[in-house]
């Protein structure tokens, strides 16, 4: 991730996340040490994955993830997950998401809703401090990545973070197929 001036370790830029992921990140328990996630200050205008690209260039999105947040529904019930996969990828909602929380229907879910449980920001909602009861679905090869580029729960900055650490989050399940072409 050369390309960024500023990378600094995660851990000393507490005060720039959102209280979600600072407190994850206070509370890390992963195999590798909180001082392995980085952040990198970015401008809040070009949080979104095509303008980061334009800005810094296409290498930047084989390393980069999108963490999408999903709604399945079954009966009367509906369950929030979050589904990190690579950004040139697209998640398969309705299939791979749909079967894995056995749903009958699944759908992106609502943005308010999202930003709301998550405490985060659209544009920014990283699986890094997700609520405890959230499944949280991992795309195998972002989880074989050795760094992706992923949000910090704000549309300023975003972490970097091993793949490893990624599919050890709490209630992570990484997935064959997740992200599609």
């Amino acid at each position: 991730m050369d390309a960024f001036d500023d990378v600094r370790p995660a851990v000393e830029c507490l005060d720039m996340l959102v209280e979600p992921v600072a407190t994850a990140i206070r509370a890390w328990s992963g195999s590798l040490p909180a001082e392995e996630l980085r952040y990198v200050d970015t401008d809040p205008a070009i949080a979104d994955t095509a303008l980061l690209v334009e800005t810094y260039g296409p290498w930047l999105l084989e390393q980069s993830a999108n963490c999408v947040v999903v709604a399945g529904k079954r009966g009367g019930e509906t369950t929030l997950a979050a589904c990190v996969v690579l950004s040139h990828t697209r998640v398969d909602v309705n299939g791979v998401v749909r079967r894995q929380l056995g749903a009958r229907k699944a759908s992106f879910a609502p943005m308010d809703r999202a930003v709301g449980e998550s405490g985060m920001e659209y544009g920014g909602i990283t699986p890094i401090g997700l609520p405890a009861g959230w499944p949280l679905l991992v795309d195998a090869a972002v989880a074989d990545t050795p760094y992706a580029l992923i949000g910090s729960g704000g549309r300023r900055g975003k972490l970097i973070v091993p793949g490893k650490a990624l599919a050890e989050l709490p209630g992570a399940t990484v997935l064959d197929g997740l992200g599609i072409a």
